[in-house]
């Protein structure tokens, strides 16, 4: 009886030892072929269809780089990591500022080396026009001769800007003007059979190279002459400029009504553009206007290059716009 009440705690903790010492067993064992064997029994993953790629991804979802680099959001987190990588790369950064930089640097010498050649400033001031002064400034230049106060008005020594002073030179109505005239030449030649782009391009050179030999012979007699007087390159480049407008007209009326038109406008024009000139040039070069033009002494170099400089206006209007009618070679 004894032995029997003792052998039944001894078979219960017995038995209870067995309950725990197999789980334990089973919690312990490792696969077999360790770590790198399970990682090469896993299944390759399918790309679909895609190209493989030259490594397969070695960690496993129990590895915590693998769980760091996985994304989240599937492929729009790809394109926003991406972005944000590149927005937040040093190096990117860092050549961001030097483009920026560099660009800055360039536009600081461009205007700089600009600036020594041509005045910003001062070109605004030429440009400084409205409708209202390019129409009346038109009429003035093919209607001059009903005009009569041909004063520029100044205001502390610098003359008023051309949308309030319609005596006064600009640059837009000769580079409108000259635009203007290459495109009518250009149709001109079509009319003639005879446009090519190069021919338009000579026609534009050769017209643009006479403007600035006229301005360098007008600038060599004045220094040759010893003229000294306020008026500037920029003013002699548009007095000088104004003559496309007339050679505009001239060639319309070469189109539309043929020979006759042509020399009828070549005519009108012509004299309009040397009577402007006539009455312009004389307040701006001569030292006195009160005085007559056929003065003796200093006046009398000063007169001769403002008549040379009317009279040379017709001439260029007559040569550069002869051949682009028919019948006037």
């Amino acid at each position: 009886m004894f032995f029997l009440a003792a052998d039944i705690p001894l078979c219960a903790a017995t038995h209870l030892w067995h309950l725990l010492k197999v789980p334990q067993k089973k919690r312990h064992k490792a696969p077999r072929g360790g770590a790198a064997e399970q990682r090469r029994r896993q299944p390759r993953p399918d790309y679909g269809g895609g190209p493989t790629p030259l490594f397969d991804d070695t960690s496993s979802p129990g590895d915590p780089a693998y769980n760091q680099n996985q994304p989240q959001g599937g492929g729009a987190f790809y394109g926003g990591m991406a972005g944000q990588q590149i927005l937040t790369d040093p190096m990117a950064n860092m050549a961001m500022q030097y483009g920026s930089s560099l660009a800055t640097q360039g536009k600081d010498v461009m205007e700089k080396h600009i600036d020594r050649f041509i005045s910003i400033s001062k070109l605004k001031y030429y440009f400084a026009v409205d409708t209202t002064y390019v129409g009346k400034k038109l009429m003035l230049l093919l209607f001059p001769y009903m005009h009569s106060n041909w004063s520029i008005r100044y205001n502390k020594e610098e003359p008023v800007a051309p949308r309030y002073e319609i005596n006064a030179p600009d640059l837009y109505i000769p580079v409108m003007a000259f635009v203007t005239y290459i495109l009518v030449a250009g149709y001109c030649l079509g009319t003639q059979n005879s446009f090519t782009p190069e021919l338009l391009g000579m026609q534009a050179s050769s017209a643009l190279v006479w403007l600035i030999l006229e301005i360098v012979v007008i600038t060599m007699a004045m220094y040759i002459l010893s003229v000294a007087t306020d008026i500037k390159t920029f003013d002699l480049l548009a007095f000088c400029g104004y003559k496309y407008v007339g050679m505009i007209g001239i060639l319309l009326g070469g189109m539309l009504f043929g020979s006759m038109g042509y020399y009828l406008a070549l005519a009108w024009c012509s004299a309009s553009m040397f009577f402007f000139l006539l009455r312009t040039l004389r307040l701006v070069i001569l030292p006195d206007a009160s005085h007559d033009m056929g003065g003796s002494g200093g006046n009398k170099g000063r007169t001769y290059l403002v008549l040379a400089i009317a009279v040379l206006q017709p001439v260029f209007m007559c040569w550069l716009t002869r051949h682009l009618i028919p019948n006037q070679n």
